[in-house]
């Protein structure tokens, strides 16, 4: 079982590479569920020399997308590859609300020599069991999966079901709510071949500033405490 930690910070990339995590997912803006992060970070992270693989999501909300935000996924996708990173991070929907093949297609084809994970846009497939078969289908790596849910607790039945049904042909990584409480269980009764977790906590950033915000930041000991509670 590997562990991918949700990077969206300097600090969150050092982090990974201290606590020697598989890989992470390059991101940033995890107020909104994660955006595609700046090419500085993508060649920061990838410079400190941890497995990065790069959320390409163009705009927060949901994952059916007009031609100009798919020309720019396909850009980034393309950006990507040209620098080094080790995979790719996406998820497309059409508007009945099942991967949009042929736009899945083209990505694949721009990210020969990638790893591909298919995000949580996989939650909002009205059909889950095609859903997979499609991605097999296409050569994606892995599934980035709460169990069609808002988080892993309550999506536990389907991650079950998802990782019988995948029978080892494309990786079931589970995350959304990952923490100390239930990752024990994750790993012992799920066991999916990876598990995915920001361990963030909120904090307001610059309070004496005009332009304080409050934004989700890494916490290094929710981190370790939920790493210490899956090898327990």
């Amino acid at each position: 079982m590997k562990f991918e930690l949700c990077a969206a910070s300097i600090e969150a990339i050092q982090l990974a590479k201290e606590l020697n995590f598989d890989r992470i997912e390059l991101c940033q803006n995890l107020e909104q569920g994660g955006l595609t992060p700046s090419f500085s970070m993508i060649e920061y992270a990838i410079a400190y020399g941890i497995p990065t693989h790069v959320l390409i999501r163009p705009r927060p909300g949901g994952f059916t997308y007009n031609s100009d935000e798919l020309e720019l996924i396909i850009r980034e996708v393309a950006n990507c590859k040209n620098m080094g990173a080790a995979g790719i991070v996406i998820g497309v929907l059409n508007e009945k609300g099942s991967i949009d093949e042929p736009i899945l297609e083209e990505i694949m084809k721009k990210a020969d020599g990638l790893e591909v994970t298919f995000h949580r846009a996989f939650d909002d497939c009205v059909e889950w069991k095609k859903g997979i078969d499609m991605l097999i289908k296409h050569g994606v790596k892995r599934i980035l999966s709460s169990g069609l849910a808002r988080n892993v607790d309550i999506g536990y039945p389907v991650l079950t079901d998802m990782i019988k049904y995948a029978a080892g042909r494309i990786e079931i990584m589970t995350g959304g709510g990952v923490n100390a409480a239930n990752i024990g269980r994750l790993v012992a009764e799920l066991n999916p071949n990876a598990i995915h977790f920001s361990g963030t906590a909120k904090v307001q950033l610059d309070e004496e500033s005009l332009f304080s915000e409050s934004i989700l930041k890494v916490d290094p000991n929710k981190v370790k405490r939920i790493l210490s509670a899956a090898l327990a």
